[in-house]
């Protein structure tokens, strides 16, 4: 006598859900690095401007301040490319 197994609907449908929520567990994980990251991030930068006494609110309040620092990130972009250039061209030391 051979009984077939009986299949309940209900079983897939939690094992269905089971997988879901590992999948959402996961995908939670994943965000917590990466939210963990953005924070280190910024504290880092906080860490800089309070150490060296920077208002960043008061800084950026004053007139030309946006130009000025648009201005600071196309020359640090140049630097950048300078010394990539620069190591590029006479190699690892």
């Amino acid at each position: 006598m051979s009984a077939e197994p009986t299949t309940d609907p209900r079983e897939a449908e939690i094992a269905a859900l089971r997988a879901r929520v590992a999948e959402l567990e996961g995908e939670l994980a994943r965000k917590d690095a990466e939210t963990a990251q953005v924070i280190a991030t910024a504290q880092e930068k906080l860490y800089w401007l309070e150490r060296w006494h920077v208002d960043l609110d008061r800084v950026m309040a004053k007139p030309g301040a946006i130009p000025l620092l648009d201005a600071l990130r196309s020359i640090r972009g140049v630097s950048w490319k300078l010394r990539k250039l620069k190591r590029r061209l006479l190699g690892p030391r």
